[in-house]
């Protein structure tokens, strides 16, 4: 039993640094939290989606190291509480804080939730004359991956093939890729520190 002990304290501690930012959200007065340990769940969940827009239902209960029960509890509390929305992305439901995104962004962050299409973007947003066969060498994978993917991320209006591969909305993909890095990965942060040199707006 004393080796629950760490593992209780670690599953605390994320909690409560979690629901530290879901009590500070804009729409916490919605919230009937009062200190126990059901309020800090709900607080944590609805802090983790400010801070990881677009993630679905496994990787929130996971990370937040809930039961499946719980986590689904919670997620319906906070959307009947106008606290989250949440879109449906294939077999996933995605959450975001409410009223923070438009559909379109919500389009964009469920795709950069996916390893390969991020590394795909991310990839091209370095290097937009990279191909299909420099893409599957630099994210290990093969090219029938890479063209599965582009032919998804076409589809959604986020890549075009007309001339070789080229990132569709770069200015939108890539201010969403620097405003959550740290919840993306390493490339995504090293992006970010790169971002002023990558895409240049030009209004004519």
């Amino acid at each position: 039993m004393g080796g629950d002990g760490p593992v209780d304290e670690s599953k605390r501690a994320t909690l409560r640094r979690f629901a530290a930012l879901g009590a500070a959200g804009p729409l916490a007065r919605f919230s009937d939290s009062d200190g126990d340990s059901e309020s800090d769940a709900r607080e944590a969940i609805a802090g983790y989606v400010s801070t990881t827009p677009g993630a679905h239902f496994s990787k929130i209960r996971d990370d937040l190291q809930l039961g499946t029960g719980e986590s689904q509890h919670h997620l319906r509390q906070l959307a009947e509480d106008g606290r989250i929305d949440s879109y449906r992305d294939g077999d996933y439901r995605r959450f975001f804080a409410a009223g923070q995104f438009s559909e379109r962004e919500m389009v964009v962050l469920s795709y950069l939730r996916r390893e390969t299409p991020r590394g795909m973007l991310v990839a091209l947003l370095r290097d937009p004359s990279a191909t299909g066969g420099d893409l599957a060498a630099t994210l290990d994978v093969s090219r029938p991956t890479v063209s599965k993917y582009a032919s998804e991320l076409e589809s959604v209006g986020l890549l075009s093939r007309d001339d070789g591969y080229a990132v569709e909305e770069p200015e939108t993909v890539l201010t969403l890729l620097v405003r959550y890095a740290d919840s993306f990965g390493e490339h995504a942060a090293m992006l970010a520190t790169e971002a002023a040199d990558l895409v240049s707006y030009d209004p004519e």
